[in-house]
């Protein structure tokens, strides 16, 4: 059958390009690597040095690596050559790539892979933040990737009805018909509240929605909870902007305004959401969010 929603994407330009000679990585395990796990070492090195930390200061140092994934597309797309080199193993394997980055840089703080769907970029932020404030790394990387290397999820998820016919993600909006897919690779430098070390997190949790109407569909009083709890960890009483998960559905955006609103009153709030302008890009749509409103 048709699907018109299966022509659209927000896609990263240049994905092919490289320095694998700066991580010491030779053109053939690179071209072995999945480009989420190159663009990877690129932005997490890049989010360190922005915030004064170089090469020689990593090594063994404690630096967690902490990683929002789900896509597999170049493992599938490369299941069944026959050309595969030795390197094939691991360069397409999502719990390698955060491995990856902590090995590249020589970095020993803890290092985990979160695949919670399109929450993961979020739970990892969590998992950073848990960790530097148990004392386990003094610094953290939150990162996420999600690149479409293949065609299949962007069937599965038309024929599901996700997606928008017209590929645009209508956030709040009357019109709102389901989300479009993008793409994303990010990565941000946390260090408690030391804001000359990078960016730190006065409060998060993380919660399921248990029991709703289907296993997609969103709860709205367990949102409320879990936006009551982080504000009260991060002795918060009020918000002035919200960046909203918003994927412009019909069912999702109201369920969210409302747990927005049984948390936070009658307060007049700011919303938005960064899918609006870049698509939904799944694993890594909490820390676009995040990031956008640093």
């Amino acid at each position: 059958p048709s699907m018109p929603a299966i022509r659209y994407g927000a896609f990263v330009a240049g994905i092919e390009r490289f320095d694998g000679s700066f991580f010491a990585i030779s053109p053939a395990e690179a071209n072995a690597m999945d480009p989420q796990q190159r663009l990877l070492l690129e932005s997490g090195y890049s989010a360190l040095h922005e915030v004064g930390r170089r090469r020689e200061s990593l090594y063994a140092a404690d630096v967690g690596v902490f990683l929002g994934i789900m896509n597999a597309d170049f493992a599938t797309l490369h299941a069944w050559d026959a050309d595969q080199n030795v390197y094939a193993a691991t360069g397409g394997t999502i719990s390698i790539a955060a491995g990856r980055v902590s090995f590249a840089l020589g970095m020993q703080g803890p290092c985990t892979s979160y695949d919670t769907a399109c929450s993961s970029a979020l739970v990892a932020a969590h998992g950073a933040s848990s960790a530097l404030g148990e004392g386990e790394c003094l610094m953290a990387l939150a990162l996420a990737a999600s690149l479409m290397l293949s065609p299949l999820a962007h069937i599965a998820y038309a024929r599901a009805g996700m997606m928008s016919l017209d590929g645009r993600c209508k956030t709040f909006d009357r019109q709102a018909n389901g989300y479009a897919r993008g793409e994303a690779v990010g990565a941000l430098a946390l260090s408690g509240f030391d804001a000359s070390l990078g960016a730190g997190l006065r409060g998060s949790r993380v919660r399921s929605d248990g029991k709703s109407a289907s296993l997609t569909a969103p709860n709205g009083t367990a949102q409320a909870q879990l936006i009551s709890q982080a504000l009260a960890q991060a002795g918060v009483r009020g918000l002035n902007v919200v960046q909203a998960h918003g994927t412009g559905t019909p069912l999702g955006d109201p369920t969210e305004a409302t747990g927005l609103h049984r948390a936070l009153g009658t307060a007049h709030v700011a919303m938005g959401s960064v899918k609006a302008s870049i698509g939904h890009t799944e694993p890594a749509a909490g820390l676009m969010g995040l990031m956008a409103l640093i």
